[in-house]
C-alpha cells in the first residue's frame, strides 16, 4: 500500500493515482522518461556560436527576484554568481519558484546564454550544486502537486524498506547468460544513476525484463490454442457464398479475396480463430468482416462487431442494412445512448436468438448481455480496445472466433512477432475506383494559396477537415492551436460558410454530435485535433489541412490524410510546415500505409503507429520496439524455449506468469 510511504497520505495518493502509481510496485517501477546528462559548461573554450547552445550553469541567488507580467506570460529575473563572475537569469512562467530563489540558494541554470547582455534564459533550474564529475539526473513526468523532489523522496523510501517486494520475472538461467544485476539492484541504479555505462546496462535488463512478459504472453497464448484446439466448425456450401461476392456492387480486390477465404476455412476449422485484419485506411476491411458474418449467418450463429465510437458503430450498422446480402440478417444496434427499455428489448431479443447480428459500442459486453449462441466477435480498431474489454467480449460465447481489424499498418517483420499469437492477414491494394489523395507541403508563408484552394472546394460544396496539435495556446509554444485556427477561419470563410470545433478535451456525445453534423454537410469546414475517427465515412469531404505536420509521425499523418478520399471525388491533404520537410516528402511520393510505416519504424520507432500508453498491449514502460528490436527477438526465443523446458527452479515463476496473462487476457 502506498500509505506505508511516509509522506503519501489520502490527497497525495490521487495525485500519484493519476500518474498510475498503485501499489508500491507501481512506484518503484514509475521511471523516468529522460536523464539529463550534467557538467558545468566551460564558457571560455567554446568554439560554437554560444547563443546556439545548451549552457548549464551553478551558482549562488546573488539578488532579489523581480517577477514581471505580460497577459499570460510570467517573467521572474535575479542574479547569481558564478565562477566566471556575476550573471543575470531570466525564467518564463515559473512564477511560483519566487519564493525559493532565495539570495544565498545554490541553484544549476540549464539554459542558453545571451553574451551580449551577460544574461541565461533558463529552460529549467535544479536546486542543487554541481560535483567535480558528470551528474546524471533522472527527470520524471509529474503532475501539479507533485514535484520531482517529493517524488524523488517517495521512491528512494520505497527502495530503501521496500524493495524485497520486488518480483524479477526473468528466469534465474537467462539473467546467468545475460549477466544481468538483479531487479532490485537494477531499480536502485535506474533511480540514482552515477554511472552512464552502468545505466544503460541496467536499462537493457528492465527492457529485457518488459520484453520478456510481453512475449512469453505472446508466445504462452498462442500455445494453449494450439493445445486446446478447441473451436466451432462449420459445414457450409462456399457456393452460397461465392454467389454473394459476384452479387455485389463492386469488385473485391485480390487482397480482398484471399483475407476472405482464409477466414472462412479458419471458420471452417474446429480450431479458434484468431486472425487481425490490417490494412490501410479505406482498403476494404469492413466487407470482408460483413462477408465472415453473412457465413457465420449461414452456420447459424450469432456475430457482435464492437467499434471504439458510436459513430462508427452506427455506420457500421447502416452501410450492413444496405448490402443485399444482409436482408435476411435480423441486426441490431446497441450503444450507449439508447434508452434503458430499448437495451432492455435488445437484450431480451439477443438472449432468445432473435437477432443475428449485434452491433455496438462497449455496450454489447455488458455483464446483463446474454448471447443465445454467439459464433463471431470482431472488433474494429482492435488497439483501440484494452485486453480487458477484448475478452469481455471472447467470453461472451463458447469459444466464438476472433477477428481483429486494425487500419494501422506495420511492417511485417514487426507484425510476426507482436501478433505472433495471430493469424495475419494484410490487405494493401485499394478497391477499383478510389483516387488517390494528392499531398501537398506548403509553408505558412504560402497561406494565401492554401485558402484558396480550400475555397475552391467549398464553392463546390465540398467539405474539409483542417487539423491543429493544439487544444488551446500554450506559452511555451508558437503551434498553431483550435481556437486560433477556429479564429483565422472563421476571418477567411465565416461569412459563408459553417465552422465547426473538435478536440479531446470535450465530451464523446459532443464530439459525436460535432461529427454527426459534418457527415449531414450542417458544417463546411471541421477544425479538429487529432480525434477525428478513424474509419468514419465522410465522402463529401475532400480536403484535409494540417497546420504543424512536421509535429506528427508519418503513420499519424497517414491516418489523417484517410480522412478524405473516401469516394471517387479528387482529394488534397496540404501539409503545412516550414521545417522538416524532407521527412514530410514521404508522404507525396507514397500512399501505401505499410511503407510509410516502415518509414516511421526507421524515424521515430514503435511509439507513433501505437499511440501512448496504450490501455492494450503495447504499453511498454522503457522499451521501444524499433530501438530494442534485438532484445524483443531474444526474448522471444528465450520464451520459447522458456515455455518448453521442465526445469523444476522454474515452476513457480512460469505459474506466476501464466497467471499475469489469464489475469489480464
Amino acid at each position: 500500500m502506498l500509505e506505508k510511504i511516509k509522506g503519501i497520505g489520502p490527497k497525495t495518493k490521487e495525485l500519484l493515482n493519476k500518474l498510475n502509481i498503485y501499489t508500491i510496485n507501481d512506484l518503484l517501477t514509475y521511471y523516468p522518461f529522460r536523464y539529463d546528462y550534467l557538467r558545468r559548461t566551460d564558457l571560455l573554450n567554446l568554439k560554437e556560436n554560444i547563443s546556439d547552445i545548451k549552457i548549464v550553469m551553478d551558482g549562488k541567488v546573488d539578488s532579489v527576484v523581480i517577477m514581471n507580467h505580460f497577459k499570460k506570460i510570467n517573467k521572474i529575473s535575479f542574479r547569481i554568481e558564478t565562477v566566471y563572475g556575476k550573471m543575470g537569469v531570466i525564467l518564463f512562467n515559473r512564477a511560483f519558484l519566487k519564493n525559493n530563489l532565495r539570495i544565498g540558494t545554490n541553484i544549476v541554470v540549464i539554459g542558453k546564454y545571451d553574451k551580449k547582455n551577460n544574461v541565461l534564459v533558463a529552460s529549467d533550474i535544479l536546486f542543487k550544486s554541481l560535483g567535480k564529475k558528470e551528474e546524471i539526473i533522472p527527470v520524471y513526468h509529474l503532475t501539479s502537486g507533485i514535484t520531482s523532489n517529493t517524488l524523488k523522496r517517495f521512491i528512494n523510501e520505497a527502495l530503501l524498506n521496500y524493495k524485497d517486494q520486488v518480483i524479477d520475472n526473468i528466469p534465474k538461467y537467462l539473467n546467468d547468460k545475460y549477466n544481468f544485476v538483479s531487479k532490485k539492484l537494477a531499480l536502485s541504479i535506474v533511480h540514482n544513476p552515477s554511472d552512464k555505462e552502468k545505466l544503460e546496462e541496467v536499462l537493457k535488463r528492465l527492457k529485457y525484463e518488459e520484453l520478456f512478459e510481453f512475449m512469453f504472453k505472446i508466445n504462452y497464448l498462442k500455445y494453449k490454442r494450439k493445445k486446446e484446439n478447441i473451436g466451432i466448425k462449420r459445414d457450409v456450401d462456399i457456393q452460397k457464398l461465392d454467389k454473394v461476392i459476384k452479387s455485389l456492387p463492386f469488385e473485391l480486390t485480390e487482397d480482398q479475396l484471399k483475407t476472405t477465404y482464409d477466414i472462412i476455412e479458419d471458420l471452417s476449422s474446429e480450431k479458434q480463430m484468431n486472425r487481425i485484419i490490417q490494412g490501410d485506411v479505406g482498403s476494404g476491411k469492413t466487407i470482408v468482416s460483413f462477408l465472415a458474418i453473412y457465413y457465420n449467418f449461414l452456420s447459424g450463429y450469432q456475430s457482435a462487431l464492437m467499434a471504439p465510437t458510436e459513430i462508427l458503430a452506427i455506420q457500421h450498422y447502416n452501410n450492413l442494412k444496405e448490402l443485399n446480402f444482409a436482408k435476411n440478417l435480423r441486426i441490431e444496434l446497441l450503444v450507449g445512448k439508447l434508452k434503458k427499455k430499448e437495451k432492455e428489448d435488445i437484450y431480451k431479443a439477443i438472449e432468445a436468438g432473435d437477432v443475428d447480428v449485434v452491433i455496438g459500442t462497449h455496450a454489447i459486453i455488458q455483464e446483463a448481455l446474454k448471447y443465445h449462441n454467439l459464433g463471431l466477435v470482431i472488433t474494429d480498431e482492435q488497439h483501440r480496445f484494452g485486453v480487458n474489454q477484448r475478452a469481455n467480449l471472447k467470453n461472451k460465447g463458447n469459444y466464438p472466433d476472433v477477428l481483429y481489424m486494425s487500419a494501422t499498418p506495420i511492417p511485417r517483420t514487426y507484425a510476426l512477432t507482436i501478433y505472433g499469437d495471430m493469424d495475419i492477414s494484410s490487405i494493401k491494394k485499394m478497391p477499383k475506383g478510389r483516387k488517390p489523395v494528392e499531398t501537398i507541403i506548403k509553408s505558412e508563408e504560402e497561406m494565401k494559396e492554401v485558402l484558396e484552394m480550400m475555397y475552391k472546394e467549398l464553392i463546390n460544396n465540398h467539405q474539409i477537415y483542417v487539423i491543429s496539435p493544439l487544444i488551446e495556446e500554450n506559452d511555451n509554444s508558437d503551434l498553431n492551436d483550435v481556437e486560433k485556427i477556429e479564429n483565422n477561419m472563421k476571418k477567411a470563410f465565416g461569412s459563408k460558410f459553417n465552422i465547426g470545433v473538435m478536440h479531446g478535451k470535450m465530451k464523446s456525445a459532443e464530439k459525436e454530435l460535432i461529427m454527426q453534423e459534418f457527415k449531414q454537410k450542417k458544417i463546411d469546414i471541421l477544425v479538429s485535433t487529432t480525434v477525428i475517427e478513424v474509419g468514419v465515412d465522410v465522402e463529401n469531404a475532400t480536403m484535409i489541412v494540417i497546420f504543424d505536420a512536421d509535429r506528427f509521425g508519418l503513420s499519424t499523418l497517414h491516418q489523417l490524410r484517410g480522412r478524405v478520399g473516401r469516394s471517387s471525388l479528387e482529394s488534397k491533404c496540404i501539409l503545412i510546415s516550414n521545417t522538416d520537410k524532407e521527412r514530410l516528402n514521404i508522404m507525396t511520393k507514397t500512399t501505401d500505409g505499410f511503407k510509410i510505416s516502415e518509414e516511421d519504424f526507421k524515424l521515430r520507432g514503435s511509439g507513433d503507429l501505437f499511440g501512448t500508453k496504450q490501455s492494450g498491449d503495447m504499453s511498454f514502460k522503457l522499451a521501444n520496439l524499433k530501438q530494442d528490436y534485438n532484445l524483443l527477438i531474444n526474448a522471444k526465443t528465450d520464451t520459447e524455449e522458456f515455455l518448453k523446458n521442465k526445469n523444476p527452479e522454474d515452476i513457480e515463476l512460469k505459474l506466476r506468469l501464466i497467471k499475469m496473462v489469464n489475469d489480464n487476457s
